[in-house]
């Protein structure tokens, strides 16, 4: 197997597969860990969905369907932000979006009178099929999302822990909430590459949920969380080179793997270390 690899790694579209991995996953984990703090897993799985059917939509006129997931993800960003500020508002405004968008991302792919296999690729993942031009894309949508959670990352954090208690102390607790939907439609955008829509849980939910499981301490669990990003998407890639298997059966598994580990082992490394593990 390790022959394998090595006998692999000199070709173009493998070393595009590793590097994009590499960034979707930073990202991800990084994103991660916010959604899981924030209750947004259902947010994850409107902006994914509702991102395909903007794909679906640039491929019947013609254009990229990368691009078109991008704008999908963030026009619908911007309309769940606006919208739905408290959990339970916010979950009905995005079954709202979602059951309409998925609606109108069937009309779009019943109207292309070809195969769709770019579309097809949108909803699965096809990470070794990534070229020197989408790798600038991701480079620039992931320089983007870094900068935004680096500016906003104080707010964000606060407004995370006690909303009431931000938004009484002057955060603009609605924008905050806005701009980090539009920054998680950027990383759904990205981890698609990886996983697709119907997988996108995994990299934008587990490796949050994984490092909850084993620290509250909020620069340890982001640590936490990009390392098990970064291992579950790497690993599923060189996995997925020497098998027939495909990437996103190897990422979801080592992700949940990772996940069960973190979620048994918690209370025998509280008992060992001493270290207050989050409930």
């Amino acid at each position: 197997m390790i022959g394998q690899l090595v006998h692999l790694l000199p070709y173009e579209f493998v070393q595009n597969a590793l590097i994009a991995g590499v960034i979707v996953a930073f990202v991800a984990g990084l994103v991660s860990r916010f959604v899981v703090a924030r209750n947004m897993s259902f947010a994850v799985h409107a902006l994914a969905e509702v991102g395909f059917t903007g794909s679906a939509g640039f491929i019947l006129i013609g254009l990229s369907p990368v691009l078109g997931l991008l704008t999908g993800s963030l026009l619908v960003a911007v309309f769940i932000g606006a919208l739905g500020l408290r959990i339970r508002e916010r979950d009905a405004v995005v079954g709202v979006v979602m059951g309409f968008g998925l609606g109108l991302g069937v009309l779009f792919i019943t109207l292309y009178s070809r195969y769709a296999t770019e579309a097809f690729a949108i909803l699965f993942g096809a990470i070794t099929a990534v070229s020197r031009g989408d790798l600038i894309l991701l480079a620039v949508v992931a320089a983007i999302t870094l900068v935004g959670l680096g500016i906003m990352y104080r707010p964000l954090t606060f407004a995370t822990v006690d909303p009431a208690v931000a938004e009484a102390r002057g955060v603009p607790v609605r924008l905050v909430s806005i701009l980090f939907l539009l920054l998680l439609a950027a990383a759904v955008a990205e981890a698609v590459q990886v996983v697709g829509v119907l997988l996108i849980l995994t990299l934008l939910i587990t490796p949050g949920a994984t490092a909850e499981r084993l620290t509250a301490q909020p620069g340890l669990a982001t640590a936490v969380s990009i390392g098990v990003a970064l291992l579950a998407t790497v690993g599923g890639i060189l996995l997925a080179l020497v098998t027939t298997v495909p990437v996103s059966f190897y990422v979801t598994t080592i992700a949940f793997v990772c996940y069960l580990a973190a979620r048994l082992g918690a209370p025998a490394l509280e008992r060992l270390r001493g270290v207050p593990t989050a409930s």
